[in-house]
């Protein structure tokens, strides 16, 4: 992240391109065996004949891939204060060893809290896209974010 972001920098309408991030074939099947060991995801051979006709990467794993992005240059670790959930997730497409994925983020809301003046919530409409420009991820991120300090 070259920039410090506060609250008040996260304008509904916003949209920005982050990344690209490569996708190896080692990361999709070290992430499979730790957290989603099914053929598809862990095996060259087996997934070549299954459902997808390859190995891809699992769909938490692509989550993570979105993670990092959204961490490195779309959130602020001088304001960024974590996240109450997110809505509408979806694995639009697979993403395969060799893809280069980018991150696009429209801002959808800023909203300050009534509760907690320091702060807002800054909804987030998240698409992750690979090199032809299928959306390969999609979902709606909220995240709680600190208001730029007085002076």
């Amino acid at each position: 992240m070259s920039e410090d972001r506060w609250f008040e920098d996260y304008v509904p309408g916003t949209t920005a391109e982050h990344g690209p991030l490569r996708v190896t074939e080692d990361d999709v099947v070290d992430f499979g065996r730790r957290f989603d060991p099914q053929p598809f995801h862990v095996d060259a051979q087996a997934a070549a004949a299954g459902p997808f006709g390859g190995l891809i990467a699992s769909g938490w794993h692509t989550c993570a891939l979105m993670m990092r992005l959204l961490a490195d240059e779309y959130l602020s670790p001088v304001s960024s204060l974590g996240s109450p959930g997110i809505d509408e997730l979806r694995w639009r497409a697979p993403v395969r060893p060799g893809d280069e994925l980018t991150l696009r983020t429209t801002v959808a809301d800023a909203v300050p809290s009534r509760s907690k003046p320091d702060r807002g919530l800054v909804r987030t409409g998240i698409e992750l896209v690979r090199q032809d420009g299928t959306a390969v991820l999609s979902m709606t991120a909220m995240n709680l974010v600190l208001r730029r300090p007085a002076g």
